[in-house]
């Protein structure tokens, strides 16, 4: 009889260890197509349920709509996205991030919940439905800017928070399909990253750590969270540009040495603990690729300046009549006028006064012939007076075709330069940054056009422009 149990005892014990073991999440771990009977019966229910799909901008807007204070959603409604997160290497903690198409996406939200290893369940790729109805829009911390789905929200004192969803929300909300994607990173330049970015998988090409982090490995342990490591970039620039990348002290790849070539790196786009900056993530370390040389950034002292116009022959208070320049008034009286202070000349468009419901000007350069093989920047600076609303807008432009003289003929195209906004103080220039013009071919026009009006104090606005430049090097 004892020998008996003592047989069963052990067959017991070996049945045990085969379902423990079936239980391990090991390297091997491989992320089942069923999904089980009850989420696809929950998918299945909401998908026929008549809820209505509404897109992650639409439910970022919710949040700012409500002056930044968390909204609960109150209507049948979901969302769709992609995960492009990944816990696996410990570099997130408690979050996924989600993008709102596999290829080219244009939004992303972050999704928080009392969960980890969520690898395990909501894999890179994997497409996932949200129903939102009972849950919370806000932010995680107050004013980091964000936007993330909680279940519950907090108040201290510094404002109204969102919080994770609960394990029972998270089963009642969260929807996997069979489905994951394979993810095509978003390429992007550092210049370009901006808040609209946050929660997507991107790539940055020909980029490379800092010169003084040769020998640094991802986190630097006499700190107790985060580490940012300055990335920096030189494609057709003058000087390089620069990111940053922030490595979790839980991240399993935390003491890698830092690869010290160049190449790409790819990861997520997402914000410091405390908000104050955008930086790149890393899923894992197979999203780093330097192996090849370094870069050298271009040299503005090795270009020509083939276009220089700093005002300062201006008449105080008439309309611009420089050789070669197009002032025109696309709507209103006002144009253009030539300005003198301090013994220092400049443009201004001012609608103050004019009585014209609006005003809408263009200040256009000479034609300057581009070398179809050169590299090409333009810089200038520009300042605003009594800018009070968004609506009250400078635009710098760029034409291949214009003809000197029909304006709302030509084809025009926005260029990306730094320009003063509301809170810049009144008359204090702004550097536009060195703008590349290398792609563009022919005979190039520059356009500085102002909206406003004359009616309303708030478009009544100035704007100013002095020094403007253009280089070239071939």
């Amino acid at each position: 009889m004892f020998k008996t149990n003592r047989i069963l005892t052990i067959s017991i014990m070996i049945a045990m260890s085969v379902i423990l073991c079936s239980c391990v999440q090991d390297d091997d771990f491989k992320v089942p197509n069923d999904l089980g009977i009850e989420e696809n019966k929950g998918l299945e229910a909401l998908l026929s349920s008549g809820a209505i799909e509404v897109s992650m901008v639409e439910l970022k807007l919710e949040y700012a709509n409500n002056y930044r204070k968390p909204v609960l959603i109150e209507t049948d409604v979901y969302i769709k996205g992609y995960v492009s997160s990944s816990d696996k290497e410990g570099n997130f903690f408690k979050e996924v991030f989600l993008q709102n198409a596999p290829e080219n996406p244009t939004a992303g939200i972050k999704l928080i919940l009392n969960q980890v290893e969520t690898y395990n369940q909501y894999n890179f790729g994997r497409e996932i439905y949200i129903k939102l109805k009972g849950l919370y829009i806000g932010e995680e911390r107050v004013g980091n800017g964000v936007v993330a789905i909680g279940g519950e929200t907090a108040t201290d004192q510094y404002g109204t928070t969102v919080q994770r969803l609960t394990e029972n929300q998270r089963a009642e909300h969260l929807f996997r399909s069979q489905n994951t994607l394979e993810l095509t990173p978003l390429q992007l330049n550092f210049s370009e990253v901006n808040t609209s970015h946050l929660g997507l998988y991107v790539q940055f090409n020909n980029v490379e750590f800092a010169d003084n982090l040769e020998g640094k490995r991802y986190f630097d342990p006499v700190q107790d969270f985060d580490t940012l490591r300055e990335m920096q970039a030189c494609t057709n620039d003058i000087g390089y540009t620069n990111f940053s990348l922030e490595t979790s002290s839980f991240a399993s790849f935390k003491d890698a040495l830092l690869p010290f070539g160049n190449g790409t790196i790819t990861g997520v786009i997402t914000k410091t603990f405390d908000g104050s900056a955008i930086v790149l993530a890393l899923n894992d370390l197979s999203g780093v690729t330097m192996t090849e040389s370094r870069c050298t950034p271009l040299n503005i002292e090795d270009f020509d300046i083939v276009f220089k116009e700093d005002f300062e022959s201006a008449d105080d208070d008439t309309d611009l009549d420089f050789e070669g320049w197009t002032n025109f008034a696309q709507a209103g009286k006002v144009k253009w006028k030539e300005r003198s202070s301090d013994g220092n000349g400049y443009a201004e468009f001012n609608p103050l006064g004019s009585g014209n419901a609006s005003n809408i000007g263009w200040l256009i350069t000479p034609g300057i012939n581009k070398d179809s093989q050169a590299y090409t920047y333009l810089n200038f600076k520009a300042a605003q007076n009594e800018v009070r609303s968004a609506s009250n807008t400078l635009e710098v432009m760029i034409s291949t075709d214009f003809d000197g003289t029909n304006v709302l003929s030509a084809t025009w195209q926005l260029l990306d330069a730094s320009l003063p906004s509301q809170s810049t103080p009144s008359n204090e220039f702004v550097d536009s940054g060195l703008i590349d013009l290398s792609s563009y071919e022919g005979i190039l026009y520059i356009a500085f056009k102002v909206k406003g009006n004359g009616r309303t104090t708030s478009l009544s606005g100035a704007y100013l422009i002095d020094d403007i430049y253009i280089f070239e090097k071939d």
